[in-house]
């Protein structure tokens, strides 16, 4: 079994390499991401992700981040807090469901991340890093032809993630008899 536990911490963790303000909607800037021919993906991934992670409420943005930054300095408990005050006081914010996942994730909790994976594409549905997230939490818990539609369906949305078209080949290699 491939060691996936640091590559999804760094899916999940996505938002933290977010930069600030995007000019585009988020639709518009899926639809940029979506075209294979696209060869600055990585800005237009940083975009989109600054834009989800955009609450509406300061007080929100700010539970936002001081989660994001407990999880980075490894102070699970306390990222788990913080989101878990953000995702009670703002239930329709996906961003705040997906940064739990990270730290529920990251505290070996993978019910409750795989859970708040789950409650983030109720709400974004387009969400490539819950599904990349859920996808790899399926593969380590050897729900291997679950993790392969999940990871088609974000190759799908984000066809130039290297993590989401490393784990393609990876199962579908596994699951065809092939050897990986």
């Amino acid at each position: 079994m491939v060691r996936m536990r640091p590559i999804l911490n760094a899916v999940l963790a996505l938002g933290l390499l977010a930069a600030p303000g995007a000019a585009q909607t988020a639709e518009d800037l899926l639809a940029e991401l979506a075209n294979p021919e696209l060869e600055r993906w990585q800005r237009v991934e940083r975009q989109l992700v600054a834009e989800w992670s955009k609450s509406g409420s300061p007080a929100m943005d700010l539970l936002l981040q001081r989660g994001r930054e407990a999880l980075t300095s490894g102070e699970v408990d306390a990222a788990i807090e913080h989101l878990t005050a953000l995702t009670d006081h703002a239930p329709d914010f996906a961003e705040g469901w997906n940064a739990r996942a990270a730290a529920y994730y990251q505290a070996g909790h993978f019910g409750p991340a795989m859970a708040d994976l789950a409650r983030t594409l109720e709400l974004n549905p387009q969400h490539f890093g819950a599904m990349t997230g859920l996808g790899l939490i399926l593969e380590e818990t050897g729900r291997e032809a679950q993790a392969l539609e999940v990871f088609r369906a974000a190759r799908a949305i984000h066809p130039h993630q290297p993590v989401i078209r490393r784990a393609l080949a990876r199962l579908e290699a596994r699951t065809s008899g092939r050897p990986t």
